[in-house]
């Protein structure tokens, strides 16, 4: 089975089956946040942009235009250029570039400008004396077909030949090939080690995947104290996945230090920051719980509705209680209702929420499924 980066890999099911008693199954209902009042229409005053600074008064119907002087005056009042006219103005010279003096990759500019068959041209002469780094973009450029055939096995035969020549990008990539063995002969044994020494040398990716092997070859808490510095080599490199598998292992490990649970909730952040459904689903629970820190009922529901909104069955599920309930947000039946339908269609059945549901007005009822048969997930 492939370790590549998944949402939903093993190890972080072996890591949820620790942290399964973590997140308290009941909300409290004791916060209510309440939305500002709008403001009042009455005390706003409308008016145009326009290059003088008198718009406003001359706006009403006995304003006399501007004449030369007037503008001089203005000049005078503001100390400077009016905007339209500093957007006029010369600029002063940029400083001069520094001259780069460094090595200049041909094929690499090549390929970053989508000219793939003459990255190819300009690697396969460097890739044939050996260059690491052109093995591996020939390899990249025949495992993806660009500009070329799409040829698997030919791309296995130069990723092989770039990690045997240190390359940490190859080392992976041929990893992953050792691990499917469909392409080459499967190895676990030398998976791991490439992948290791991959990660080792700094590539990310490959730190993720080694962490997710060594919790799967030793499961419980010694395999995640193992892989946690490998989590954290990924996180580091804005890895999503291992920003909140590093979340989870903080928090479920007692004696990873007394700021434990503060490293649990900044990698939790992060990788909610980052997108990950998952994470904001965890990260609306563990503020309106207090499970990390204080309790922030009103940043809980948003991340909750976040996450909601991208699809998450179970945010979904979240954010119909607390609307019913108004844990930080304003209760609101309908709003409620939708994400009940929405989260009821996908299966996740819910006794207190049918029953809220068939307590409400039929109309609101009616409201509630046409709102949920409208939703698309944001992606």
């Amino acid at each position: 089975m492939s370790r590549t980066l998944t949402l939903a890999s093993r190890s972080l099911a072996l890591a949820a089956g620790l942290l399964a008693g973590l997140a308290p199954a009941a909300f409290a209902a004791d916060t209510v946040v309440n939305r500002p009042a709008a403001s009042d229409p009455g005390q706003l005053k409308q008016g145009r942009l326009t290059q003088d600074n008198n718009a406003l008064e001359r706006m009403d119907g006995n304003a006399r235009p501007l004449t030369p002087s007037d503008k001089d005056q203005q000049q005078k009042k503001s100390g400077g250029l009016t905007l339209l006219e500093r957007m006029g103005a010369e600029l002063p010279p940029l400083p001069p570039e520094k001259e780069y003096k460094g090595p200049v990759d041909e094929a690499y500019g090549a390929y970053q400008r989508g000219l793939f068959l003459t990255a190819m041209e300009k690697a396969l002469p460097r890739a044939q004396l050996g260059d690491a780094a052109a093995q591996t973009l020939i390899g990249e450029l025949l495992s993806n077909g660009l500009g070329v055939k799409q040829d698997i096995k030919a791309a296995a035969f130069w990723y092989q030949q770039a990690a045997d020549h240190g390359d940490p990008s190859a080392m992976f990539k041929y990893a992953l090939m050792l691990m499917e063995g469909q392409v080459v002969k499967k190895d676990k044994a030398k998976a791991d080690a490439l992948m290791k020494k991959s990660a080792d040398l700094g590539n990310g990716s490959a730190a993720f995947n080694y962490a997710q092997t060594l919790v799967a070859d030793q499961p419980g808490p010694e395999g995640l104290k193992k892989a946690l510095p490998y989590y954290l080599n990924a996180a580091e490199q804005g890895i999503a996945d291992a920003q909140y598998a590093a979340s989870q292992i903080f928090m479920a490990l007692e004696d990873l230090g007394a700021d434990r649970k503060l490293k649990a909730l900044a990698w939790l952040q992060r990788a909610a920051r980052a997108g990950f459904d998952t994470a904001q689903l965890d990260l609306g629970l563990w503020l309106v719980n207090g499970t990390a820190g204080p309790r922030d009922a009103k940043a809980g529901f948003q991340w909750l509705k976040i996450a909601a909104e991208r699809g998450n069955i179970s945010a979904a599920n979240k954010v119909a209680h607390l609307l019913i309930e108004a844990i930080g947000t304003r209760p609101d039946p309908v709003e409620a209702a939708k994400w009940y339908v929405i989260s009821r269609r996908a299966g996740l059945p819910d006794p207190a929420l049918e029953d809220f549901f068939l307590g409400i007005e039929d109309d609101k009822q009616q409201k509630a499924i046409a709102a949920a048969d409208a939703f698309r997930p944001r992606r």
